[in-house]
């Protein structure tokens, strides 16, 4: 697979939207219907957020619309919090579904009804092998598979049988019912595929009113079929899986002929989008939860305070292709700080706080500061910052005995404080450790607004806080969860990121931040962009790190 590293031009049409421009100028179709079928097992990720694109992309383009549809044939592994997720994602994203919301389960009368005729019609069985002796008679890429000693009962006792796995007569696993196709095929999927497996699960739908659900290659085009979908759009992984989708088609009595189409899914560097290993991760505690901001899930990532329009922005840019490739997370990055530089309002936090003390800095005078909130938007306008003889600096910002080309603050160095004056260090105070614990600076107040009368330069800005009038609050910076480009599904503990995430508890704040209480991104000066988590309270106040003002973490990981 190709890697694409590098922000791409405006992107042109897709091999898709080509198939329907096709189809809608030979009158084929007068309506295009698309759809989203996850599967609620699961919180979405950033590769369905490309599906999502795509399919309500194509209903907003051309003239028709996209289903929501829950594939939830596996009440074993479904649940009502991930369908909730699943809606507030996709709306999140920006994007709404016709009508309510569909399920899969809307159609268990129906799909049992045609899979009775299948078997009136000699093109199903039951059998009763288990399930290990059906994968080892399936055959192989190179050997074809064996036929079931119960592929040849007659229709009127496979429908007795399978009308009995319908009434839960039978224990799980005893029986499934199989397509009759042909165990010599090459694609394997053509191998005599299950259709119905006996299941006794409570389903958060129908509740306990089945005993026996679907398989995902029957439920699919079918009900795809009775929501008169035109395209079928899914990942390339289901190529393969294509000539079934089109046989059921064939073989049922079916109210519409959809087509499917093959794409290549979502693969980025520093991620695991393997649902399976997503699932992992939460249940063995690496992460806090499904919509822990390390997560590449919808809801982290939304927590963690991308906008949205990044996300479609970085969809539009990857494109749609035939061909799998792995896009570099830079892409995404650069996406996200496009949107954010422009949108967030600028403030200023200080991540490790040293004190300053302004010696020649009246004692009790407080004076305001005016700071500008977005320097390309005049129409943003200004705030207002107290400057008094006690400040706050960050620690890495000053260095008692600096090497060559440090520019910041250093003893009898000169540095200007961002929108307000000079100040030169004058001395240090250490604590019984021997670590600096605070400054004591002159100030020049000739230089208020960060200007000299005199025209001489200094080579180092920098952000503070004033000691009083500033807030308290949690600082979580977040990194990579993984430390290798391409980490490893099945040893993803193995390449965990151990600096995925640093917590500063006693940073410093604007009170601005505090008390607007605002879910709004903004870009703290020199350090990143944040945005208030939900673990928030009136007394603590927590904030994340959305992204950095530039990619740092390459160079941590020794990333060439």
């Amino acid at each position: 697979m190709t890697t694409t590293t590098e922000p791409a031009a405006e992107t042109g049409r897709d091999f898709i939207r080509d198939i329907i421009q096709a189809d809608l100028a030979s009158g084929k179709y007068q309506e295009i219907v698309t759809r989203f079928p996850p599967e609620p097992n699961g919180y979405l990720h950033i590769g369905h957020a490309k599906s999502i694109a795509l399919n309500f992309g194509i209903a907003q383009e051309f003239p028709g619309h996209c289903n929501l549809r829950f594939d939830d044939t596996n009440p074993a592994k479904e649940e009502q919090e991930y369908i909730d997720s699943i809606q507030a994602d996709v709306s999140w994203l920006g994007y709404q579904w016709a009508g309510e919301p569909l399920y899969a389960s809307d159609y268990f009368d129906q799909l049992y009804d045609w899979a009775e005729g299948l078997i009136r019609s000699g093109l199903a069985y039951v059998d009763d092998q288990s399930q290990d002796e059906i994968r080892l008679n399936r055959g192989t890429l190179t050997e074809p598979g064996k036929n079931s000693p119960f592929r040849d009962r007659p229709a009127a006792e496979n429908l007795d049988l399978f009308r009995r796995m319908k009434a839960g007569e039978f224990p799980n696993g005893a029986r499934v019912l199989r397509a009759r196709i042909d165990m010599a095929a090459g694609n394997i999927n053509l191998r005599d595929p299950v259709l119905y497996r006996i299941l006794h699960a409570h389903h958060p739908r129908t509740g306990t009113k089945w005993s026996i659900y679907p398989s995902y290659d029957y439920a699919h085009g079918q009900s795809d079929a009775i929501e008169g979908i035109t395209h079928s759009i899914c990942t390339l992984e289901f190529e393969d899986h294509r000539p079934l989708y089109d046989w059921f088609i064939e073989k049922l009595p079916v109210p519409a002929r959809p087509r499917q189409y093959e794409f290549a899914r979502l693969n980025l560097t520093y991620t695991v989008l393997s649902k399976r290993v997503l699932t992992q991760l939460v249940r063995d505690g690496h992460v806090a939860g499904w919509d822990d901001p390390r997560m590449p899930t919808i809801a982290g990532l939304k927590r963690r305070g991308v906008p949205p329009a990044a996300i479609r922005e970085f969809v539009r840019r990857i494109g749609v292709a035939k061909a799998n490739s792995v896009v570099d997370v830079g892409m995404l990055e650069f996406c996200i700080r496009e949107e954010l530089n422009r949108t967030a309002l600028r403030r200023m936090a200080v991540l490790k706080p040293l004190k300053v003390v302004i010696e020649n800095y009246p004692e009790g005078q407080i004076e305001e500061i005016e700071a500008i909130n977005h320097p390309d938007n005049p129409a943003a306008g200004t705030r207002r910052i107290a400057f008094g003889r006690e400040l706050y600096i960050e620690q890495e910002d000053f260095m008692e005995h600096p090497p060559k080309k440090f520019f910041r603050l250093s003893p009898g160095n000169e540095v200007r404080l961002r929108y307000a004056y000079f100040i030169k260090c004058t001395g240090v105070v250490k604590n019984a450790a021997g670590e600096v614990s605070e400054l004591r600076c002159t100030y020049d107040p000739e230089t208020r607004g960060g200007n000299a009368p005199d025209g001489r330069k200094v080579k180092a800005t920098m952000h503070w806080l004033p000691a009083a009038r500033s807030r308290t609050a949690e600082i979580r910076i977040y990194n990579q969860l993984f430390a290798k480009p391409n980490p490893d599904a099945g040893n993803f503990a193995a390449d965990l990121n151990p600096q995925s995430l640093e917590i500063f508890r006693d940073a410093r704040v604007e009170p601005a931040i505090a008390e607007a209480n605002s879910t709004d991104p903004m870009q703290f000066e020199r350090q990143g962009y944040f945005v208030r988590d939900k673990d928030s309270t009136p007394h603590h106040l927590v904030l994340n790190r959305t992204i950095g003002l530039r990619d740092t973490f390459a160079k941590q990981v020794g990333k060439a």
